[in-house]
């Protein structure tokens, strides 16, 4: 498939997306790696930048070393990799300093802090440790006396993280930054740090349902937005934050650029989180049943497009959306209709850029998960019936 028909797919989404970011929002991603990582990942710095620039010419990011193969001793080239490249940036990058609790944690992060790190990223799962040990309390205490944030997975392949909310609660002072929505334990955290006065957490999750949750639980002045690239890409984290945000949470456009980048902003400047207000979102919800139909076949596609062996196989998400595609034909789709006519165009393209194969299938994950966001955030009417 040609390149500009393959564009010419994404341009719902790209303008609709630029239609959500209020024309004086700042962007700054609150998750982004460069480097390499053991499982085969890796960005450089100019595709980082090549990848904000999707979003704005002036978006900033966040930014700290993938699970490197050179981290050894306690990520210190890594680390300068990565003060490197920021300094190289213009002041769109960000620096923290990852660490490892079981290799000098604090002397690295010291010597981090001297050069310029901002925040520090702590990595549980990677890393093997739990959070109810001595070296955990040292981290804390380097970022309270730093007046940095620390940045923590907070994602899938984690025990219960109880021990977390508990060191939190004897670090009111450290801003934390629980990554992918917190959800390793999304209503624990939600619950047990209601009342910490700085606990942010970040968008970056594959789930749109678990962004709308997190609405639910917390407030929308403690969520920022964050892409988690190379494993998610900015404009399309942006995307799915902002329609969240705006189609669901009914932001206005002040929270909106909150939540595009002011918060973030804000924390790195070492002011607390704006105060918060309750959640936007009720936890009872009306859905569209068409549309949450094609939700849950979309989310097995995008699911499937990444599983398997560790070899990624987009052409697997197929028979989901040609799943999808069953609904999107209803005869009578009701109030749904519209929409469902949009997703139904969106899966055409899909399928035409799986089966056209070669490296330009791969551009068919982004463009099912946007539709993904799309189903799953279209309002629905007070009393269910459809779109409101």
């Amino acid at each position: 498939m040609a390149a500009d028909a393959i564009e010419a797919a994404f341009a719902p989404f790209r303008e609709e997306g630029r239609a959500l970011l209020p024309s004086d929002a700042a962007v700054l991603d609150a998750h982004t790696h460069l480097g390499v990582d053991e499982d085969g990942q890796s960005l450089e710095l100019d595709a980082l930048l090549a990848a904000l620039d999707e979003v704005s010419g002036d978006a900033r990011a966040c930014v700290f070393p993938l699970h490197d193969p050179d981290r050894h001793p306690g990520y210190r080239r890594p680390n300068d990799r990565v003060l490197a490249w920021a300094g190289e940036s213009g002041g769109r990058l960000i620096p923290y300093c990852r660490l490892d609790p079981s290799e000098d944690p604090v002397g690295e992060a010291e010597r981090c802090l001297a050069r310029g790190a901002r925040g520090i990223k702590l990595h549980p799962r990677a890393q093997a440790f739990e959070f109810g040990i001595a070296a955990a309390d040292d981290i804390f205490r380097v970022a309270r006396e730093a007046g940095v944030p620390i940045l923590i997975h907070a994602g899938r392949g984690m025990a219960p993280m109880d021990a977390l909310a508990d060191l939190a609660l004897r670090y009111p002072e450290v801003t934390l930054i629980l990554a992918h929505a917190g959800i390793a334990g999304q209503g624990m955290f939600a619950s047990r740090l209601a009342d910490h006065p700085g606990v942010v957490y970040d968008t970056s999750t594959l789930s749109t349902f678990d962004v709308i949750e997190l609405f639910a639980r917390v407030p929308a002045e403690r969520i920022v937005f964050a892409s988690d690239v190379p494993y998610g890409r900015p404009a399309f984290g942006l995307y799915q934050a902002l329609r969240v945000g705006a189609k669901v949470a009914g932001l206005s456009e002040d929270e909106l650029s909150m939540l595009a980048g002011g918060t973030m902003a804000s924390v790195l400047d070492g002011a607390p989180p704006p105060a918060a207000t309750a959640p936007r979102v009720p936890e009872v919800r009306p859905v569209v049943g068409r549309l949450l139909r094609v939700t849950t076949y979309l989310h097995s596609a995008f699911a499937s497009m990444l599983a398997g062996d560790g070899r990624r196989d987009p052409t697997r998400a197929l028979p989901w959306i040609a799943m999808g595609r069953t609904v999107c034909r209803d005869p009578e789709p009701g109030p749904a209709g519209d929409a469902l006519a949009r997703i139904d165009a969106s899966l055409d393209a899909a399928e035409r850029i799986l089966l056209a194969g070669g490296r330009q299938a791969f551009a068919a994950i982004g463009l099912v998960h946007s539709t993904m966001v799309f189903a799953a955030t279209e309002p629905a009417a007070s009393d269910g019936a459809g779109p409101g």
